[in-house]
């Protein structure tokens, strides 16, 4: 007997694979069993708190570029085709990619955790709203949209996770950073194609920062604990 499945039957069932086990064996970068009550203390490793920390943006930037399949698909279903130029430039500027080995070298780890968190809390609120607009389509699949809540969530678990390791390695409380506002482009639109242009262009360029914070947080990794080979990143 031959069985067969559509490309689209078979994302989906991986996707849903993917996302039932994150749930089974990732909690937030920051859990803790020893912590205050306050939550101000917590004794868990910093070689720790980093491997939770990268686990954390891998799994977020690997749902990303999952979600944008999916989002194809729906697209084709829909008999449209969007594409994104090459070379688009994707908000917040203020957070530039080391282009070479010299590069990597000149940044600090400061540069870096401000730059994870920036990029952190820059997109949770987007999530939300992509989150939302999803909810609204017809025929969303709903590993899409189960894809989306899980994003929105782990993406503040790993905000929270940034903030630890900013106060473990720098030794600084809490951060008044100021963070890019979210362009007009992203939140408004009034017709159904702007609408499918808008989300299509966020999960787009949240894909591409996503890659950003698990570079960046791969190479803090490599720097506090394994202090070998780091310009590899």
């Amino acid at each position: 007997m031959n069985i067969s499945f559509s490309c689209s039957e078979v994302l989906q069932v991986c996707v849903a694979f993917v996302l039932c086990s994150l749930q089974a064996v990732t909690g937030s970068p920051v859990d803790c069993p020893d912590q205050d009550t306050a939550g101000t203390s917590c004794t868990i490793s910093l070689e720790k708190l980093l491997e939770r920390a990268v686990q954390h943006a891998e799994l977020i930037y690997r749902v990303s570029e999952e979600s944008k399949l999916l989002f194809d698909e729906m697209l084709i279903s829909f008999g449209m085709n969007l594409h994104i130029p090459e070379g688009t430039m994707c908000a917040p500027k203020t957070v530039p990619v080391p282009m070479s080995k010299s590069e990597i070298q000149q940044i600090s780890d400061k540069w870096i955790l401000h730059s994870v968190l920036i990029l952190a809390q820059f997109w949770i609120n987007p999530l939300v709203d992509l989150q939302a607009s999803l909810e609204n389509y017809e025929n969303a699949p709903s590993a899409l949209l189960n894809r989306s809540k899980w994003m929105s969530t782990k993406l503040i678990s790993l905000e929270q996770g940034i903030l630890v390791l900013i106060r473990q390695i720098l030794g600084e409380g809490s951060l008044a950073l100021e963070v890019p506002e979210e362009t007009t482009d992203l939140l408004v639109s009034s017709t159904t194609f702007e609408t499918l242009r808008k989300d299509y262009s966020a999960i787009y360029c949240f894909r591409k920062d996503a890659h950003k914070m698990q570079t960046f947080l791969k190479l803090l990794k490599c720097r506090q604990i394994d202090k070998e080979n780091c310009t590899f990143f």
